[in-house]
């Protein structure tokens, strides 16, 4: 799309507008609620852990700008294609792209070491849509720039979509196999955010959700390569794409979120689909951020892994309490005991893509170091001798009470020693989950650390100021432009 079209043709906006969608379905109670949703509908909670999220995200996104996959996917948008360039990319001061190609650019960064947040039922949310919020923040005329406040709003509005939408099925609460929710629940929930911030009509939004659901999708096949980063990367940007299309006129299937016999819509992702009405925004709706807050990662890696990272931090305490040091020759076997869950049960991971989807190899890199942290998953890292010769003695078991679920799963890290003594680690809630979430100090120093990577000390704390008054903001793009 060219970019000037964007900002002409208001009549055919106008046209699509007047048209309703049916009344009375579960697909249109969406659209009702992106169109009415308003900033006092977010409580003081649901602001400040959006908030929260929205600083995590511009933090790994702005470390995820130096990964080769990154590299790939910003070769790719700059030579391939052209077009009126006003959006702002992580970690490259002096780039600007289209803002669906920025988005793209922005989500593939914020996936690329894994580093993101996580939800329950299982998801990235903050991916999927901040990227898109930022670059349409930057391609609106400047008379027409939405504010900080409208910008946190088309945020949880977003987020809600996304969440209410994992609700619909109980085969969402669990550690997926088929598809990687973000690139389905985060094109809609990006889908939502932008028709918000673009202020698009009932109807409009309708039709926005029903185009998001037609590109929406990846599998998880991909997880564990440089493909997998791709999966958020497109959700931001064709979740975008949707809203900007249903703005122009497109339409799409009014009841893409209904349950109808022999025509599937959005339950073609669901063996097990119960769609309900989302309820109107006000004193009787509850965002789901309220009661169900997000998990923070330490460590760029899938969240199972810090289940298993904590539990042989925990074990390796209890080992040099008994050896007096790390002695990896006193180790006979390694016992994990995880779910099972086959993309993230890997014994020799070979990439640090694989790296960061194996159990075995988290374990182990923490009984070696001690911690776990960006260097872990180096090539010469991977690669080490002592490393390799620990992932030989592991040996994996799946207890029936384990189930592949981030609300209810465990790790656990036996070590049998040839002595005959057996050293046990097990951890329950990992610091950074929901139930025991990142205190705001650790919050900081991990967004700290990752964008020292890429910018000067002077942009980094501006944009943590950026964030903590981002209801004061009198122009949303702001934020976008110190990248």
């Amino acid at each position: 799309m060219a970019f000037p079209a964007v900002f002409t043709g208001a009549s055919d906006w106008a046209r699509v507008a007047a048209r309703s969608a049916p009344e009375d379905t579960v697909t249109s109670s969406f659209a009702s609620f992106i169109r009415a949703a308003r900033p006092e509908h977010l409580s003081p909670t649901v602001r400040q852990r959006s908030k929260r999220m929205i600083l995590d995200s511009i933090g790994v996104g702005l470390v995820g700008s130096t990964t080769r996959v990154f590299d790939i996917a910003l070769r790719y948008c700059r030579e391939l294609y052209s077009s009126v360039a006003v959006s702002s990319v992580y970690g490259k001061p002096g780039v600007k792209l289209s803002p669906t190609l920025a988005a793209f650019t922005n989500g593939v960064a914020t996936h690329s070491m894994d580093f993101d947040d996580t939800w329950h039922p299982a998801t990235h949310p903050s991916g999927a849509i901040l990227p898109a919020l930022l670059a349409a923040s930057q391609m609106l005329p400047p008379n027409t720039k939405p504010n900080g406040l409208d910008f946190l709003l088309a945020f949880n509005v977003g987020l809600e979509v996304q969440g209410r939408l994992m609700h619909f099925s109980t085969e969402a609460h669990d550690i997926p196999k088929r598809f990687h929710p973000p690139s389905v629940v985060g094109t809609l929930g990006s889908a939502a955010a932008t028709a918000k911030l673009l202020s698009l009509s009932s109807a409009q939004c309708c039709h926005a959700l029903g185009i998001a659901a037609s590109l929406a999708g990846a599998p998880m096949a991909n997880a564990a390569t440089q493909a997998k980063p791709l999966h958020v990367g497109n959700a931001t940007r064709l979740g975008l794409e949707a809203a900007l299309l249903a703005g122009r006129g497109m339409e799409a299937n009014p009841l893409i979120l209904d349950d109808i016999p022999g025509c599937s819509g959005f339950s073609a992702f669901y063996s097990v689909y119960q769609p309900k009405p989302l309820s109107a925004p006000g004193e009787h709706h509850e965002f789901l951020l309220e009661k169900q807050d997000i998990a923070f990662k330490r460590f760029p890696a899938h969240l199972g892994m810090h289940w298993v990272v904590d539990a042989a931090l925990s074990v390796r305490n209890l080992f040099i309490n008994y050896a007096g040091s790390f002695s990896p020759s006193l180790i006979r076997t390694i016992m994990l005991k995880i779910p099972v869950s086959k993309y993230i049960n890997r014994p020799f991971p070979s990439s640090e893509h694989q790296a960061r989807h194996s159990f075995q190899f988290n374990a182990c890199a923490a009984l070696l170091d001690g911690e776990v942290g960006l260097g872990s998953f180096s090539e010469s890292s991977i690669h080490r001798q002592e490393l390799r010769e620990l992932l030989d003695k592991v040996v994996v078991e799946h207890p029936e009470d384990n189930v592949a679920n981030f609300d209810k799963m465990y790790g656990e890290v036996a070590l049998l020693l040839h002595s005959g003594d057996i050293l046990t680690g097990k951890c329950d809630t990992f610091y950074g989950h929901w139930r025991k979430p990142l205190s705001k100090e650790s919050l900081l120093k991990k967004f700290r650390s990752n964008a020292s990577h890429v910018l000067p000390e002077e942009k980094i704390e501006a944009i943590i100021t950026l964030v903590d008054n981002l209801e004061n903001l009198s122009d949303s793009s702001q934020l976008a432009c110190s990248l």
